[in-house]
């Protein structure tokens, strides 16, 4: 079988899989289209990390397993962007948080601005020391009594800032203006990455992957205790959706009877119309996105990346700014997750900062990658569907197997407790199976770089 003809198998096998839990009732599959495309969603938003995951790892050769707070990021420009502002919260000590925080900036920036002016020696070290735990005390003063008027207004049900409430309160109005939060998702993302760029990318490989992995969890940290930003573990719920809502669709007569047309009925057809609408937005934004990473790929520029990604000694010898274009890498794929983590925030339409792990952002995206094929944008989308389709599947695979193979046996018997327990299990043992599996038989993916 030439290339080409196995790459277009494994795209049908693909779809056909996601087409099945759809309109087939059998074995492990539902046969219900909502549950099809919900599973599409996620899985474009996987296809969408894994495509920038990939930027970083088969254009440049960078370990990033920070994945999780990139994704964090975007979920955070979603609330910032769409969420309404809590009356009074910038009185009551908004300005004071964002003037702590300049102070705090122009602390660090000053300190860096001493280290170079002042002359060497134990005088220029302790008075450096001296300014920074002045300037910190200075900080936590102001910050604190900022935060502490903004969380006491109605912590319930905000104790928060809130957003600049682009997503309006009827979607008819402006609920569609939400996807600007995706690119803005992106441009925090992209600035966490540049910080963290500029501090670790001179590291060997491994120390790069540990210090994004501790700088993950530290936005992750921040976003759990900073009840300011975005109510920390409260969560914020109800974010407006660039789709109109189940609910107004079924109170609309006009889409009753266009469902009716068609034999559905108006909570079913509300349903399908409302998942379908966001299969296209995050197509539309995947297609975008793999067509301008094609058009870098095969650029001089793509070249030239791959050409450091192979021999990073030869292509310094030849002139080439290694760590700037390690840079200009790590922010762009960066700046995906973050696109991607506003997508799916808004589709969830919640923000939970406890369910950034990194089993589910860091560890299933590479994953994705490398089953697909690292350095294959096409690849690593490829991936994303698979990946996510068996994410999704095996834990109902799970069930089915211990009731096949304990079906004869008593419901206290210990094979039957055994396996009833290790169905729980049965992902982390698939995606472990599926990672040996294409690395013994196609180690560089399924679809693999030209």
């Amino acid at each position: 079988m030439t290339l080409t003809y196995r790459n277009a198998f494994l795209v049908l096998f693909v779809a056909s899989l996601y087409i099945l839990e759809g309109a087939t009732d059998f074995w492990i599959f539902s046969g219900s289209w909502d549950s099809s495309l919900k599973m599409l969603s996620f899985a474009l938003i996987g296809a969408i990390m894994a495509l920038g995951v990939n930027l970083q790892w088969g254009f440049a050769g960078l370990f990033n397993i920070g994945v999780m707070g990139f994704v964090a990021l975007g979920g955070l420009a979603t609330v910032l962007v769409s969420m309404p502002t809590t009356p009074g919260a910038w009185s009551a000590g908004g300005w004071t948080i964002l003037m702590g925080l300049i102070l705090g900036a122009v602390t660090i920036v000053t300190a860096v601005f001493m280290l170079r002016w002042l002359p060497k020696g134990r005088m220029r070290t302790w008075l450096t020391i001296a300014f920074l735990v002045l300037g910190f005390f200075a900080f936590r003063a102001v910050f604190d009594y900022g935060v502490a008027g903004v969380e006491a207004i109605n912590p319930a049900a905000t104790g928060y800032l809130g957003g600049l409430n682009w997503g309006g309160e009827n979607y008819k109005d402006y609920g569609w203006l939400t996807i600007v939060a995706w690119p803005v998702g992106g441009l925090l993302a992209a600035g966490a990455a540049w910080i963290i760029g500029k501090t670790a990318l001179g590291l060997r490989s491994d120390y790069l992957a540990i210090a994004t992995l501790g700088i993950a969890e530290i936005i992750i940290a921040v976003m759990k205790n900073e009840d300011w930003l975005a109510r920390g573990v409260k969560n914020v719920n109800g974010l407006p959706r660039p789709v109109p809502y189940e609910i107004d669709l079924q109170n609309d007569p006009g889409f009753v009877e266009k469902a009716a047309s068609y034999g559905l009925d108006p909570v079913t057809a509300s349903t399908l119309y409302t998942k379908m609408g966001y299969v296209i937005l995050f197509t539309i934004v995947l297609v975008i996105l793999l067509w301008l990473a094609q058009r870098a790929l095969n650029s001089p520029w793509g070249r030239m990346m791959r050409a450091i990604r192979d021999n990073e000694t030869a292509a310094e010898a030849m002139g080439k700014n290694v760590t700037a274009r390690h840079l200009q890498i790590f922010i762009l794929g960066s700046a995906i997750c973050g696109i991607a983590g506003a997508m799916m925030t808004t589709l969830d339409s919640q923000l939970t900062p406890t369910s950034y792990q990194p089993l589910r952002f860091t560890f299933l995206i590479w994953v994705m990658v490398i089953v697909g094929g690292s350095g294959n944008n096409f690849g690593a989308v490829l991936g994303g569907f698979l990946i996510w389709w068996l994410w999704v599947m095996v834990e109902p695979l799970g069930q089915w197997i211990a009731e096949v193979t304990t079906s004869g046996f008593a419901v206290d018997h210990w094979f039957r407790i055994r396996m009833e327990d290790a169905a729980a299990h049965f992902r982390l043992f698939t995606m472990g199976l599926v990672l040996l599996l294409v690395l013994r038989f196609s180690p560089r993916g399924l679809m693999p770089e030209k």
